[in-house]
């Protein structure tokens, strides 16, 4: 894969990265599912072996499991990928979640997601919410001015190469910067959800701040394997099954969409899920977008959409797709 520059950074990224939001495990707040650990760990060393140098993680994911199950794939590794991981979302014994911006907080995420990955420096250390579950940024303890300042300090002290932010506005991004460079954003982006063409993306490429897009592929709703039955079967403690893109009445409009991407994917020998992600990689202000992976056989379904390369008339099919199928 053709490596791409990650913002200013000295990072040179492929397309596309391993995200490991499922492998955190069923039983917490934005879980999908019983995940097996083996699988996870094949699906990762699947992903590297297709050429994918960068895996993102979060502390938050599985309460701490998912960041354990990334630092058991990599361990002895000969050439270890880049490790991008999170701060910010912290949770008590009970497994509650709640946000926190203060020093000495995102000091103790670090150091703890340092121990569960087995790392001696995290390489892109991300804010992962600058306000959380639609509460003002005033409802947390901390700010984001103190908690970059503290991420600055950890940068000066190696333990983090470079600091990163998520889901944050443009606003939000200039006042991380005032304090200190910032590398990278972290939206949500994928032909669902492209609110960020006109929010954030035109202010992280004027700012030369780089972009690695989440979810291109709507939690797998574009991969192609989501069918009606199999969103009916989704296990309980499956976000998903609240989200409306996989309830009527958007479903039957994004299934049909799915079926778009299906017929441009067999011109070029490719699945619906890996156009889905081509689609986001076009956007001059796209770095690299996070593809979740549970298993080996995934990764095959993901990792060739850095080669795929949509023309006018592909663009302009999906686009059609969308005006005549509105939310």
């Amino acid at each position: 894969m053709t490596l791409r520059t990650l913002g200013q950074s000295d990072l040179k990224i492929t397309p596309i990265g391993i995200g490991a939001w499922a492998i955190g495990g069923g039983q917490w707040e934005f879980a999908w599912g019983a995940q097996d650990d083996t699988e996870s760990i094949a699906a990762i060393r699947a992903g590297l072996d297709r050429g994918i140098n960068w895996i993102d993680t979060a502390a938050v994911y599985g309460l701490g499991h998912s960041e354990t199950v990334v630092g058991r794939a990599v361990k002895g590794l000969v050439s270890r990928p880049y490790i991008f991981t999170k701060c910010s979302l912290v949770w008590d014994q009970s497994g509650k979640i709640s946000h926190n911006l203060q020093a000495a907080s995102i000091r103790r995420e670090a150091e703890a997601s340092l121990k569960r990955l087995g790392v001696d420096s995290i390489d892109l250390y991300q804010i992962h919410w600058p306000a959380w579950s639609g509460n003002p940024e005033s409802a947390s303890p901390g700010s984001i001015e103190e908690a970059v300042a503290e991420m600055a300090k950890l940068k000066a002290a190696g333990k983090i190469r470079n600091i990163g932010v998520s889901n944050f506005n443009a606003p939000q991004m200039q006042r991380a910067q005032n304090v200190a460079p910032i590398t990278s954003l972290q939206p949500p982006y994928s032909l669902l959800f492209a609110d960020v063409e006109s929010s954030t993306l035109p202010f992280a490429l004027s700012h030369h701040i780089g972009v690695i897009v989440y979810s291109p592929m709507a939690s797998g709703l574009l991969s192609g394997a989501m069918t009606r039955e199999r969103i009916a079967g989704l296990p309980e403690d499956d976000w998903r099954k609240d989200s409306p893109n996989f309830q009527e009445p958007l479903l039957s409009r994004n299934l049909r969409l799915v079926e778009i991407l299906r017929a441009i994917g067999q011109r070029q020998n490719a699945t619906p899920g890996e156009v889905a992600i081509a689609w986001t990689l076009l956007n001059p202000a796209v770095t690299g977008a996070i593809v979740g992976v549970r298993s080996a056989q995934q990764v095959n379904g993901i990792a060739g959409a850095a080669d795929i390369r949509l023309n006018a008339n592909d663009v302009g099919e999906i686009e059609q797709a969308l005006t005549l199928q509105p939310a």
